[in-house]
């Protein structure tokens, strides 16, 4: 097996791994921020409109981190350094 295949190999195990634990975090962190809300808006009926918009800032930046993992996963599946480097250095 030669070293283009391995960086291959490793590139897709480290975006699936890169995805799989990048979105257990958010998802975690989502469940819980919408729960407490709720819990908020059952005990103060009157500020649901608040903790609303609290809620959703909150998610959105909760959110960015499942983001960029998709980011890293991407850029590891489709503009490796590592594969342009070898390519190059092959070349050579």
């Amino acid at each position: 097996m030669d070293n283009l295949a391995l960086i291959g190999m490793a590139s897709i195990f480290a975006a699936g791994l890169t995805m799989a634990i990048g979105s257990i975090g958010p998802a975690l962190g989502q469940g819980r921020a919408v729960a407490q809300a709720l819990t908020a808006i059952a005990q103060q009926p009157d500020e649901a409109n608040s903790i609303s918009r609290t809620l959703f800032i909150g998610l959105a930046m909760v959110e960015s981190t499942g983001i960029y993992c998709f980011v890293i996963a991407i850029i590891l599946l489709f503009a490796n350094p590592f594969w342009t480097a070898l390519l190059s250095r092959a070349g050579q």
